[in-house]
């Protein structure tokens, strides 16, 4: 039957689903964008310090963000299947595996700030990066929480609470942040610490508000989600862990290929480390729309997986490509046309300004290739096909895209220019892979 519809329809369903998830992240996304407008407002020292902070506080809470996404391709291949009493015990699972991650990183967190001199960060930075991450580490447990609930609502086809929750956030982070930073309204002068410390409250606060939005309203009651208590069972923690670890690396190796670039252009000075942290934090939050587009994406294919039609896995995949296509192509079109306007709202520093404006330039030209390889890993998390295009993500993130530009931006004195021409190359050729790996794994998995 959902064949004989239009194609239109199929872009229209995955476009409703992903408004509010890309609303959602934009809010995450922007997360970054007020600290660093707040920072880059105190002091360029209070912007390089945040940078450095940022990067290595979400390098390793990729891992648990990308693996709790192996909830909603599960919870929408279920709910596909008819099978909808399943969701809540596999749901509770998953709570004690965010808990599990989230104190585990509270851990690696608090250790992050020893790393900083054998990375060969400027000196003048650690203090500031240090209290950012001491600051921010608070939230950790809170975070993990939050994105179990969050990927739920998700693999049901209920993404307007992640638009809700993210933009409830925001709006608390940035007078928090504010008055932290700054020293305002009774608080003490904190800087880069005060946001760290204003983003853990602003976790804390996401995370009970979705709790009891899960626990109350009447759209869950049916599932039963708190119903009873059930403490871990392995079983249905290795499922997921089995289909979210390398979930969780690929993200990480993703991630990480940006957030190592922005450690290692912190070795090369504050004006550099704050026009990378501009332009990345401007092409990270493009980046929230096809992220949400891809997440859509997987839920529209897990659930056409549950009624083994390999027609609308396809339908599913090419109407979130097409999305990500006309998405991109308004990313890039802004950053060309908008570089200078954009920087000037972060900084006052002439030399900042000038070099991000550049760096901008270069965040346009992998749109395209960003958008094709982040729309087709979440294609194949919608197949729960991980492991393989872990290993690609790490050829092609690594083997290609650190490995160039650490030749060029380093090795030959580029400069950042050079560690983004790096970028561009990682991108590139996760795309072409990872489309390949999944017109290839859908085939396979329903044949014929």
């Amino acid at each position: 039957m959902s064949q004989r519809k239009p194609f239109s329809h199929e872009i229209s369903r995955t476009a409703k689903l992903a408004a509010p998830l890309v609303a959602g992240h934009m809010a995450t996304g922007m997360v970054g964008l007020v600290d660093s407008l707040i920072a880059g407002r105190h002091s360029t020292a209070t912007l390089a310090s945040v940078s450095v902070g940022s990067a290595m506080f979400w390098l390793p809470m990729l891992i648990p963000l990308g693996t709790l996404m192996a909830l909603p391709p599960k919870v929408s291949e279920l709910d596909g299947a008819g099978r909808a009493g399943h969701i809540a015990p596999l749901f509770r699972q998953a709570l004690w595996l965010a808990l599990g991650l989230g104190l585990l990183m509270w851990l690696l967190v608090t250790l992050l700030p020893l790393a900083m001199a054998p990375f060969g960060i400027t000196e003048s930075i650690h203090p500031g990066a240090t209290a950012f991450l001491h600051g921010i580490r608070w939230g950790v447990p809170a975070l993990t929480v939050y994105l179990a609930m969050r990927y739920l609502c998700d693999g049901l086809h209920f993404s307007l609470p992640t638009m809700v929750f993210g933009i409830g956030g925001l709006l608390v982070l940035a007078p928090l942040g504010y008055a932290m930073a700054f020293g305002r309204w009774g608080f003490a002068e904190l800087g880069a610490g005060g946001l760290g410390l204003a983003s853990a409250l602003m976790f804390w606060l996401q995370m009970l508000a979705f709790a009891l939005y899960l626990a109350f309203a009447k759209r869950f009651a049916p599932l039963g989600l708190f119903a009873r208590f059930e403490w871990p069972r392995w079983v249905l923690q290795r499922e997921l862990l089995k289909t979210g670890l390398p979930i969780g690396v690929t993200v990480a190796m993703e991630g990480s290929l940006f957030i190592v670039t922005a450690l290692l252009i912190g070795r090369l000075g504050e004006v550099p480390a704050a026009a990378h942290q501009i332009a990345i934090n401007i092409s990270s939050l493009c980046f929230m729309i096809p992220f949400g587009i891809a997440e859509a994406t997987t839920v529209r294919v897990g659930n056409a997986l549950g009624r083994q039609s390999r027609a609308d896995i396809y339908r599913a995949a090419f109407a979130g490509l097409v999305l990500v296509l006309l998405t991109q192509l308004f990313s890039g079109t802004l950053m060309v046309l908008g570089n200078q306007a954009i920087t000037a709202l972060y900084t006052r520093d002439a030399a900042v300004a000038a070099l991000a404006a550049s760096l901008l330039l270069y965040a346009a030209v992998f749109q395209f290739p960003d958008g094709i390889q982040v729309l087709s890993n979440g294609a194949l998390r919608g197949l729960q096909d991980t492991r393989v295009p872990m290993f690609l993500a790490a050829f092609a993130y690594w083997g290609i895209g650190m490995s160039l530009g650490a030749t060029l931006g380093l090795g030959l004195g580029w400069g950042p220019p050079g560690m983004w021409l790096g970028l561009i190359a990682g991108l590139g050729v996760a795309a072409t892979l990872l489309a390949w790996r999944f017109a290839w794994s859908a085939r396979r998995i329903l044949p014929g």
